[in-house]
């Protein structure tokens, strides 16, 4: 749920203690191997992890008065959620988050880069520190630019795509459009030919008179 509080403290004071302590628990871990550079606040109604736009003055894409996110930690509805920006734009960072943990034996409810949980012994902390503590300011900025690149890149081709069809399509017509041959005017010679036959047989009866 999207909180309307503007300092962090403010947020956890309204969660239910018993919510609380495993939120504040988890948000310890981060703390405590969160690159310096980072910067804790309220981002998107929740508790924020980011790159401050001093620091990086482009701020996030999507929306660039937001500073660049990092991760976000909230209380949701029915589950508490770790969003970890962090690894979605790393390469292969999902895929190392995935497997450090199942090899924990704690079962993973993950989405893209969302993970979600309810009490304290389902969260692999070790798992959360290590992928915070693996990615430096100067890291994140340079997978998120390398990703959203990719992104841009990608989305250039597609447009570029319809118009090579459309262009193909008019090379093919043509040479079989080229190819036809307009149909030959009937000769006249017939038309010359039946007049002739016609003028001979009135030749014939001027003869059969004379005789």
């Amino acid at each position: 749920m999207r909180s309307a509080a503007r300092t962090v403290a403010q947020y956890l004071a309204e969660i239910p203690e018993d919510r609380r302590e495993v939120l504040i628990a988890v948000r310890d871990v981060i703390r405590d191997n969160l690159d310096p550079g980072f910067t804790e606040g309220m981002q998107y109604g929740m508790i924020g992890y980011y790159v401050a736009h001093d620091r990086y003055p482009a701020g996030y894409h999507c929306d660039p008065s937001q500073p660049l996110p990092f991760a976000s930690l909230a209380a949701q509805k029915n589950h508490l959620a770790l969003y970890l920006f962090c690894i979605y734009a790393a390469p292969g960072g999902e895929d190392a988050f995935r497997q450090a943990w199942r090899a924990t034996g704690k079962r993973l409810d993950m989405g893209k880069a969302c993970v979600r949980f309810k009490r304290l012994e389902d969260v692999a902390l070790d798992v959360i520190a290590d992928a915070v503590r693996r990615i430096t300011v100067a890291d994140h900025i340079a997978h998120y630019e390398e990703s959203t690149a990719d992104r841009r890149s990608g989305r250039a081709s597609r447009r570029a795509k319809p118009a090579a069809k459309r262009s193909s399509t008019k090379q093919a017509t043509n040479p079989r459009t080229a190819g036809k041959k307009k149909p030959e005017a009937k000769p006249t010679a017939k038309r010359t030919g039946t007049t002739n036959k016609a003028g001979k047989k009135k030749t014939g009866t001027k003869r059969a008179a004379k005789k």
